[in-house]
């Protein structure tokens, strides 16, 4: 039995791949299986899956039709394709609806190994960085409550750099820049969250109000932490 809690569907119409895959990861994670998508979409709306093994060729809903169905829902799930020799085009085309790798047949059980391996490794390391991203955050939005500015920007740096994505880093950037007096700083920097993400309401309240447009805010915000 695995030691961790990780959990992996193989779906695959023959019989011998799925024993072959199960018998090869079982060590590794709780590994269900399913003979074809209709099964597979099944599973996987009432169980958590950290890995999904899809072969792209099934009778009924094929595995591209899994993939597009689930990747944008589930983007937590990693896909690693299964394809048949001589169609690693189809492949491709799977990776840009979100599949992470593809192991092409015949492949042996060290080959399936390694791939998962290194994508369980990587989930690990993404969940230390997860909780590191927060704890850096929060620190950092004491700073700005206290007036330390300088701290909290070079923490605010910190945290971009394991998330250059957050909307919610730059609008404290920008808060920053605010309380500083930089105007055009500020602004530069909700905007740059408002980009990110439009739907996250303190920056855009930010920059509409610092712009002169009415605003729903008469103060910085700064999120939902500040909150909590």
């Amino acid at each position: 039995m695995p030691d961790s809690q990780d959990r992996i569907l193989v779906v695959d119409d023959e019989k011998n791949i799925r024993i072959t895959l199960s018998q090869a990861l079982e060590d590794l994670a709780e590994v269900d299986t399913a003979v074809n998508g209709e099964e597979a979409l099944e599973k996987i709306g009432r169980q958590a899956y950290q890995v999904v093994l899809l072969d792209l060729r099934m009778p009924g809903i094929d595995g591209m039709e899994v993939l597009r169905r689930i990747a944008e829902q589930r983007p937590e799930i990693k896909f690693v394709i299964i394809t048949a020799h001589g169609t690693v085009d189809n492949a491709v085309e799977a990776m840009k609806l979100g599949a992470l790798d593809y192991l092409q047949k015949p492949f042996t059980p060290s080959e399936v190994r390694e791939v998962v391996t290194r994508i369980l490794n990587r989930e690990a390391l993404d969940e230390h960085q997860h909780a590191e991203f927060d704890h850096l955050v929060e620190l950092a939005l004491r700073s700005i409550t206290e007036r330390r500015f300088e701290a909290a920007m070079e923490l605010l740096h910190k945290a971009v750099a394991i998330r250059h994505d957050s909307p919610e880093v730059f609008n404290l950037i920008g808060a920053i820049h605010e309380l500083q007096g930089e105007r055009e700083e500020a602004l530069k920097n909700y905007r740059n969250a408002y980009w990110l993400a439009p739907s996250y309401a303190p920056s855009r309240d930010n920059f509409e109000r610092l712009s002169g447009i009415p605003s729903s805010s008469g103060t910085i915000d700064l999120g939902d932490r500040q909150r909590k």
